[in-house]
């Protein structure tokens, strides 16, 4: 194994110490997870007393997407800087706080600020991006795999906070329900905290920290990089947010009803969990880059598959196929990061593009709904998603190309 660290802490890099930590990884993603899926469940709920309409009923969602994406780059600096397990602690703290001030919101307005600031921006963001690049920092030859399952966290928490959501709210109402999901973020979160205490191999000081980063890698400045990385992000994650956004209105509107069409979404998470695995193996063999842009290429070939099918069983199977190609996408660019960056920096630089891709997501499920409006059809909209995944494999590809460049003599 190269040694890329100071000395005495290359031996730390995929070792029992790292399986073990990467394990209370998944376990905090899984459970700060919650604060993504949550305000999703209690939506109609909160919608029904407080007597809003579904425009505004929808507003603790988006700004609880914003808050996860702005608080992802905040929380990465802070890791960077503090190491995992100090950060970790604030934002279970605050997270839980904001079940207890949800459920003691007493208007919409309160309630959607709390979801944006506490829950989405101070707490939940914690759980993913930071941890992500955490994982990253702790392995060298199984580094892929690590950062699928730190990624995993998330799509596991999509497939387990939902059910138990529901019967919680159906049990005991929604505001209960936020206090049991703070008292148990609260007695789990904190102690998996506690086992992030070391800081992770190479992230003290100076030469060290570089990790043999170089100074303008894949021939651009560190920042020039950053920013091509988020482009990609952006234009991957529009194309990822038709099928994912749509689908059940898209299912409602071919005559399968809104069920069906919630089925196909489920079905399309858990393979993406099987997608995440999968190319994470495949990062450890062929590296991040080429397998961004097999995702890529994969997922486009997918999407596009949605223009010439749309009975019901091939619905089904193109959703479990969708899942199955675009779920590696995101953790691809955690791997990539830990290879071109130092470090100290692969907090800060993930959450950035981590935001991008929250932000395509965002424009994405916009754009499609726009397309869809004007000209009363999705097929347009599949068309949309497939020509900004045509942007990002072409962006991918480029950067491969300059990395296989020789360099001037």
């Amino acid at each position: 194994m190269p040694v890329e660290h100071a000395p005495g802490t290359v031996t730390l890099l995929d070792s029992r110490t790292a399986w073990i930590r990467l394990a209370a990884v998944v376990a905090l993603s899984t459970l700060g997870g919650v604060g993504m899926w949550s305000v999703v469940v209690a939506l109609p709920h909160v919608q029904a007393e407080f007597g809003a309409t579904r425009g505004g009923a929808s507003l603790p969602y988006a700004l609880t997407m914003l808050g996860f994406g702005a608080g992802g780059i905040l929380m990465g600096r802070l890791v960077d800087r503090y190491g995992a397990m100090r950060p970790l602690l604030g934002a279970t703290v605050m997270l839980s706080a904001g079940y207890f001030a949800a459920a003691a919101a007493p208007g919409l307005t309160i309630f959607a600020l709390v979801q944006g600031i506490m829950i989405g921006g101070l707490g939940a963001s914690a759980a993913f991006g930071p941890l992500m690049a955490d994982a990253s920092l702790w392995f060298h030859r199984r580094r892929g795999i690590a950062v699928a399952l730190a990624a995993s966290g998330n799509y596991l928490a999509g497939a387990v906070w939902p059910p138990v959501l529901t019967w919680l709210i159906a049990a005991h109402g929604w505001r209960t329900a936020h206090v049991v999901v703070g008292v148990t973020l609260l007695a789990t979160m904190l102690p998996l905290a506690l086992a992030l205490r070391a800081r992770a191999p190479g992230t003290r000081g100076g030469a060290a920290a570089e990790g043999g980063a170089p100074d303008h890698p894949l021939g651009l400045t560190r920042n020039a990089l950053t920013a091509v990385l988020a482009t990609a992000g952006v234009a991957c994650c529009v194309a990822m947010a038709m099928p994912q956004v749509h689908i059940v209105a898209y299912c409602a509107d071919l005559g399968y009803g809104v069920a069906r069409g919630a089925e196909m979404l489920s079905l399309m998470l858990a393979c993406g969990i099987a997608s995440r695995l999968a190319s994470g193996l495949i990062a450890d063999r062929i590296g991040g880059l080429r397998t961004l842009l097999l995702g890529g290429v994969l997922q486009g070939a997918s999407l596009s598959l949605f223009l010439f099918f749309d009975g019901l069983a091939s619905l089904y199977v193109l959703s479990a196929l969708f899942g199955l190609m675009q779920g590696g996408i995101v953790p691809s660019y955690a791997v990539i990061i830990r290879e071109h960056f130092p470090a100290r920096d692969v907090g800060a630089r993930l959450g950035i593009v981590l935001m991008a891709t929250l932000v395509g997501m965002a424009l994405g499920g916009w754009l499609s709904g726009v397309v869809f409006d004007l000209t009363g059809s999705y097929r347009a909209a599949f068309l949309n998603g497939v020509a900004w995944n045509a942007a990002n494999v072409f962006v991918v590809a480029t950067l491969l190309l300059r990395r296989a460049r020789p360099a001037p003599a």
